[in-house]
């Protein structure tokens, strides 16, 4: 009786050893990969899990990181049975790259990834991060090669978009999604930055030479254009002033002519009119020196007064 509890006891504490030795607790946002026998069995979601012990086994996966040692990023690679299901950025060191117009720069870039199908990412590749690093370095080189330098810094955006579709389309075979793809810094050697720094000045002066030139014309445009309504004001001014003295001095030679009767001669009124606008301005004459000297035809001007005030007058007036 002693000997069949005791076979119980042991029986039962092997059962609950098997069983606890089957439990597999998985934390939330990862994923564990189990193999039964050497194949594919299962992937098991965040909690409580079971599974046969000694036959069921998590499948590793080698994860490449880079760690500073020394004040230099050296590659690690580990081996973790627990695949993390956040997304991941994976900063790779600076690398060289030629420009298609033959600048060697040096670039870092940063990928941001997230593993959607664990079992992709442990069976298409044997190092899950390291063919992703290869294949970002690979076609960074190549879409950077394409492009001039000067267009290289104006177009990080249209890179990190080609690298995205590049990197998404290669990561669904690996059950990875990236998500984006950043460079970081564009460094470039000293004698080229020196050389840009020079033709930015030099485009900047051009530009300035532009601009001043264009005020300059601007204004001497401006300048004509004034210039040129004041003269048509002007003789706009002096034609109506002309128009209007002709009708003062028609209006004139009618009023005299009418209060002739016909008696007078239109020339003699257009003589008498004259002098006497030539009488008005006499007194500003004088005012000019002491001694006035007029011309021998003003004599016939004032008889033209004369005679014109004496037909006007009549006979005993």
């Amino acid at each position: 009786m002693d000997a069949m509890l005791v076979i119980a006891l042991v029986f039962t504490l092997l059962i609950l050893v098997f069983i606890v030795k089957g439990l597999m607790i998985v934390q939330q946002s990862e994923a564990v990969v189990i193999e039964r026998l050497g194949s594919y069995n299962k992937t098991l979601t965040p909690g409580v899990n079971w599974v046969i012990p000694f036959i069921d086994k998590p499948r590793s996966i080698k994860v490449r990181r880079y760690q500073a040692i020394g004040g230099e990023n050296v590659a690690i690679v580990q081996e973790e049975t627990r695949i993390d299901r956040r997304e991941t950025v994976l900063d790779f060191p600076g690398q060289s790259v030629i420009t298609a117009d033959n600048v060697s720069v040096t670039v870092n870039g940063a990928l941001y990834f997230q593993v959607i199908d664990p079992e992709r990412a442990v069976y298409q590749t044997e190092n899950l991060i390291q063919a992703i690093e290869i294949l970002a370095k690979t076609s960074l080189r190549s879409e950077m090669g394409k492009m001039e330098l000067d267009k290289l810094f104006e177009s990080r955006q249209e890179i990190n978009d080609k690298l995205q579709l590049v990197m998404d389309e290669a990561g669904n075979k690996w059950g990875v999604k990236v998500t984006r793809v950043e460079i970081q810094d564009i460094l470039i050697p000293t004698e080229v930055e020196d050389a840009m720094r020079k033709q930015m000045a030099a485009e900047r002066e051009r530009r300035a030479l532009v601009l001043r030139a264009s005020g300059e014309r601007e204004a001497a445009i401006a300048k004509a254009e004034g210039e040129k309504r004041s003269s048509i004001l002007v003789a706009e001014g002096s034609k109506e002033a002309a128009i209007l003295m002709a009708e003062g001095q028609r209006k004139a030679i009618d009023e005299v002519l009418s209060a002739g009767d016909d008696r007078l001669d239109p020339q003699l009124v257009i003589g008498y009119l004259l002098g006497l606008e030539y009488l008005k301005t006499l007194p500003d004459i004088g005012k000019e020196g002491d001694r006035i000297f007029l011309p021998f035809e003003a004599s016939s001007v004032l008889g033209a007064v004369g005679s014109i005030e004496a037909l006007l007058k009549g006979p005993g007036k």
